[in-house]
């Protein structure tokens, strides 16, 4: 349990070699012990998101609190955290996650918290987002509405501010290429 110090030895005389001794040298590391997990039991990997290649057709809705790629054709609803909408990809229903980037074609009303239409995105329907980004060249026709909790389950979304009124395709992208110095 305590060990003598080697404070009081005496060190090596003049002229004389200096030497561990070889019980020092042997004596095997302290075994480290583990460290403590305090991480919570839920707080697994986050798993790869699903992905639905484009040779598949999916005719109902689909649910989940993790991610999806779509890159094929889904009819019905879908409700993830991120969606990915491939540029193959085509769905005809009502969209609802926390982050949707559209690459490809979407037919049917989009929630989210962040929405982001890419260059190739091609949407037909209300866009009610909290924060939304438009790419030069997406195709977009429908109303934008921004809301504070656009993923809330009721039918019609809380009342727009007055700066937030719902603007066409044209006017966000005027805006948006305003915003660009384009």
């Amino acid at each position: 349990m305590f060990s003598k110090s080697r404070i009081n030895e005496p060190g090596p005389k003049q002229g004389e070699d200096v030497k561990k001794p070889e019980a020092a040298a042997a004596k095997p590391a302290m075994p480290k012990s583990p460290a403590p997990d305090f991480a919570a039991p839920a707080s697994k990997p986050k798993p790869p998101a699903s992905v639905l290649s484009s040779d598949l057709t999916v005719t109902g809705n689909l649910k989940t609190t993790g991610d999806i790629q779509i890159e094929g054709t889904v009819e019905g609803d879908i409700r993830a955290h991120l969606l990915t909408v491939g540029e193959t990809a085509m769905i005809k229903g009502e969209v609802i996650a926390d982050d949707v980037v559209v690459n490809g074609r979407i037919v049917g009303r989009v929630r989210g918290l962040k929405v982001r239409l890419t260059s190739t995105a091609k949407v037909e329907g209300d866009i009610i987002h909290k924060t939304i980004a438009i790419e030069s060249g997406a195709h977009f026709e429908g109303s934008v509405q921004r809301a504070d909790d656009p993923l809330a389950t009721g039918s019609k979304p809380a009342a727009p501010a007055p700066a937030a009124a719902p603007q066409s395709s044209a006017a966000v992208s005027k805006a948006t290429a305003a915003a660009k110095g384009e």
